[in-house]
Order: C-alpha cells, then structure tokens, then sequence
C-alpha cells in the first residue's frame, strides 16, 4: 500500500483530534501487517487498548541482550497478563560478536551510544520492520523536547522501510502526557515495569538507564553521561532527520 504525502497529512489531520483507542483502531483496520513496538509503559497501554478495540495484535519487542533482569521479567508478565504471542528480537550473532571483541562491553561510555545501539537495536530493529507495512510507537511529545515535540500521530517513516518499500508510523499516544499513561494504568490496572518504582521513568538497556531525581525530565536518565542533545537511539531516526 502506497499513500501519498497528500493522503498522509490528511490522514494526520484527521486523527490528530482522535482519542488513542480511535487510532488504534483506524489503524489496525488500515493495515494487515502492522506491529506494535513493546518496550516501556506506553506501549503496554497501546496493547491494552488495542485488545479493547477487539483487535489481533502483532507485538514485537527488542531483546538486546543488555535489558534489566526485570524488564525481562515484566516481558514475561506482560505475555501472560494479556495471553499474547511477544516476538523477541535479538542482534545477530554475527554484528555482535565481532563489535564486542574489538569494543568490548562498555564501549559507549568512552565513544557514545550510537555505535552500539546500532548493533543491539537498529539492525535488529530494521530486520523486523522490513516484513512489516507499518508500526505503531508509544512516543509522546513531552518524551524529549529536543526531538519528538513535533511527532505526528501517522506520518511516513524515513528511518526505515517496509514490505512495500514504504513503512508508516502511527504514534497514538502523541499528545498525551506522562501523566495521561499513568492515569491510564492505574485506572485499568495495567501491569507495569517495577522499575518506575524505584525512580526509572525511561527504561532502556541497563547500563545506559538510570533513576532520575525528582523534577528531573525523563529522558535526564538516558545516556546521562551525555550532553543534553538529541537523547535518540536511533528507533526514531525520522525524529532527528526531519530537523536536520
């Protein structure tokens, strides 16, 4: 399926006013082989609604390898809280073993992350989106100021494609706040990562994740030994490539 740049900024427009149960939904109806990314709180809410929406859901997660003991524990929780399949992609063996022996481990402190998260997530990350028409993200845009604060809730993703050598991104969660996921959670009691209990807000591979202080944005936990810039991994290239 093929969509013009006309087509997508009225898709958008459309569905900007949506409620995220409605995006899901169109979404969903729109494509056949469409995903949702699980990472962190907000995806969990996508799969909760999108379950509400009396949707089959693809749901695929990236296993680094380098994830909290109880990250991988809550994928687990999550699998069996809803009864759903959870794909796990890895890196391959062959991009990661030589990267760590002429790295090794903790290369990122010294050269930065991107290197790494190319080989843990990007790879595996273009791998699984290339049999896909499209995917559905928990980004908001309060997540980073610096690059998601112009997200759209459908837009074309330039960072990646697809089976029809196009992929489109549905972000249904776009305009809501941190404070609208939790409300969220806790009202429909979805299951979340015991982390944020100890002060993590973004949660990613753990030796790049910590808690943050109170006041403190939630991306001030990621990469912190990093300057302020663009606290992107690269899943969201099109964030960073539609400012440069």
């Amino acid at each position: 399926m093929i969509i013009s740049t006309e087509e997508i900024s009225t898709i958008n427009d459309d569905l900007a006013s949506k409620q995220p149960k409605q995006i899901i939904k169109y979404a969903l109806e729109k494509f056949d082989n469409i995903a949702i990314s699980f990472s962190g709180a907000e995806d969990v809410v996508l799969i909760d609604l999108a379950l509400k929406a009396g949707k089959n859901i693809q749901v695929f997660s990236l296993d680094t390898g380098r994830l909290h003991p109880e990250t991988y524990a809550f994928i687990e929780t999550v699998r069996k809280h809803y009864n759903i399949d959870i794909e796990l992609i890895s890196p391959k063996t062959e991009d990661l073993e030589p990267f760590v022996k002429e790295k090794g481990l903790f290369s990122f402190y010294e050269d930065g992350h991107q290197q790494c998260c190319g080989v843990r997530k990007i790879k595996p990350l273009r791998r699984r989106l290339t049999t896909a028409q499209a995917w559905i993200t928990g980004q908001r845009k309060d997540q980073s100021p610096g690059t998601r604060q112009s997200i759209d809730v459908f837009e074309l993703d330039s960072g990646f494609t697809g089976i029809d050598e196009q992929l489109y991104k549905f972000n249904p969660l776009a305009n809501w706040s941190s404070e609208d996921v939790w409300n969220y959670i806790k009202m429909f009691d979805v299951p979340f990562n015991p982390l944020h209990q100890k002060g993590f807000i973004s949660i990613g591979c753990e030796p790049c994740t910590r808690a943050v202080l109170p006041n403190q944005h939630e991306r001030e936990g990621r990469w912190w030994w990093e300057n302020e810039g663009g606290k992107e991994c690269g899943l969201h290239a099109s964030n960073i490539i539609s400012k440069s």
